[in-house]
This record gives structure tokens, C-alpha cells and sequence, in this order.
């Protein structure tokens, strides 16, 4: 069976199919731990810890951590080059919380 391109795939597709594939695709983005997270951005733990300017040997115990303060975790991300949000999700809706942003100086 010849492959086909996804690009042709996509364009043949019924729009519902797109969408529970979309919907498919960031649920299993937003379930992925820290070291999973870092992989996926093609980052090795050296490298993270450049960024974080500290040590590999950090890097790789932040990573088996369970907790960890917000500030933390925020750093990380945005060495990664994302920005973290925190969302509480109640039946009724989805809040964020901007308590824990980033204060400018």
C-alpha cells in the first residue's frame, strides 16, 4: 500500500475528524512530565542547566521531583523557551490564576 501524504490526508478529511484529532493531540501534548518535556523541546539536561545556570546534576534532580515551588517551575519553562500558565477547572468553567506571573522590574 502506497503512503499517502498527510497534507492529502487532511484534505480529505470531514472537519469533526480534524477536530477530535486536534483535541486527541493536546490532550496527550498536556500530559507529559518535566524530562518528557525537555526531550520534546530537543534539550539536553546540560543544556537546560546552561540556561538555568546551574548544574546537569540539578537539572536531573529537579526532573525526579515531585514538588517543587511555582517560581521554580516557572524558570524552567521559560528556559525552555515557553511560559507557564496555571488554570483551576471547575464543572462551570476554566479560571487562570495570575497570581504566580512574573513581576517586571
Amino acid at each position: 500500500m502506497p503512503r499517502k501524504k498527510w497534507s492529502e490526508i487532511r484534505a480529505k478529511a470531514a472537519p469533526e475528524t480534524l477536530e477530535a484529532a486536534e483535541r486527541k493531540r493536546e490532550g496527550l501534548l498536556a500530559v507529559m512530565e518535566l524530562n518528557e518535556l525537555r526531550r520534546a523541546r530537543n534539550l539536553t539536561q546540560e543544556e537546560l542547566a546552561n540556561r538555568l545556570g546551574v548544574r546537569q546534576t540539578n537539572v536531573s534532580r529537579m526532573e525526579r521531583r515531585g514538588d517543587m515551588h511555582i517560581s521554580t517551575l516557572r524558570e524552567v519553562i521559560e528556559a525552555m523557551g515557553g511560559e507557564l500558565e496555571i488554570t483551576a477547572r471547575f464543572p462551570d468553567g476554566e479560571y487562570r490564576i495570575d497570581q504566580f506571573a512574573r513581576v517586571e522590574s
